[in-house]
């Protein structure tokens, strides 16, 4: 499928589920263009701000002729195979996405979004909310992150880490399995982290206030 939305610079993906208006101010600062799945065209915009198209199944929008009359494209995919966030991300072209409404609220859509990041791994997509942030980790990440910062890290299949520096528990060497070793819970030492796994299979999960410090990482990677 070509893209329906094109965008040079990082855009805001709303979905549906709960979105912080604080968190969704900080995402729009850095991405100040926004596309929604589905029901979060029902989100308002700050600022008078509207959404550069919705894009989903249109099951959940609640009310699509506003969104029409504020020349907002509606662009409905009927079919039932896939999420409305995958929906997006196989029809949005971004350096960077960052999404809100999709972690949180349902525990079901929850599990269905950090799904679509690895089913997408070619797309740099960054999840936030509630305390946390979530990415695929990419092939070779790095940042720098204060001492005892909370980084979990979540196999979302067979991986093994190759890389690992500036982490209290090494994770190099390491064979990972959402059946068998999970490396949640692990921290920062202070100053660099780089890791780096043998297959995009990972999720890192960070607090959600490093938002702007992640999207720099994951844009530079």
């Amino acid at each position: 499928m070509s893209a329906l939305v094109r965008s040079d610079r990082p855009l805001t993906l709303v979905g549906g589920g709960p979105v912080d208006p604080d968190q969704l101010d900080a995402a729009l600062a850095l991405a100040p263009e926004a596309v929604a799945a589905d029901g979060g065209g029902d989100v308002r915009l700050p600022g008078g701000l509207r959404f550069r198209a919705v894009i989903g199944d249109m099951d959940s929008l609640a009310d699509p002729e506003r969104l029409r009359a504020a020349g907002v494209p509606l662009h409905p995919i009927a079919e039932q195979d896939s999420t409305d966030l995958e929906k997006c991300l196989r029809s949005v072209a971004a350096p960077l996405l960052i999404g809100l409404g999709f972690l949180g609220g349902r525990i079901d859509h929850h599990l269905a979004a950090m799904t679509a990041l690895v089913r997408f791994a070619g797309k740099p997509v960054v999840l936030v909310g509630g305390d946390d942030l979530c990415f695929l980790c990419p092939p070779d990440f790095a940042m720098c992150l204060p001492p005892r910062t909370r980084v979990s890290l979540y196999p979302m299949g067979p991986v093994t880490g190759l890389v690992s520096e500036g982490l209290r528990w090494p994770v190099a060497g390491l064979k990972f399995d959402p059946m068998g070793r999970i490396g949640t819970s692990n921290e920062a030492t202070g100053g660099p982290v780089r890791i780096r796994f043998d297959a995009p299979r990972m999720l890192v999960i960070l607090p959600a206030g490093l938002l702007g410090p992640v999207a720099d990482s994951l844009r530079g990677a």
